[in-house]
């Protein structure tokens, strides 16, 4: 329904280049980035990808990376907090 995929970086040199923008824009995809000198903005995705990390990624061992998507692809937390209850 005509989503648009968002992809939110900091300004690093590889987010920053022609050949990068190229790649995204032939995804079609919208770019987004952390303000000049804020990195405090990219901060609720690192949490969220750090907890990723430690909560799938180093605890488990996956013979597949489609296996890894499975697990992270697992409950929203309504869903989770409505199973434990």
């Amino acid at each position: 329904m005509g989503e648009q995929p968002l992809i939110h970086s900091d300004r690093g040199f590889q987010y920053t280049s022609k050949v990068f923008k190229r790649k995204i824009d032939e995804a079609g995809m919208t770019q987004s980035m952390s303000r000049v000198g804020r990195c405090i903005d990219n901060a609720p995705m690192e949490s969220f990808f750090g907890t990723v990390k430690c909560e799938k990624y180093y605890l488990h061992k996956y013979r597949t990376y489609e296996e890894l998507i499975t697990a992270i692809k697992g409950l929203s937390p309504m869903e989770y907090r409505a199973k434990a209850a």
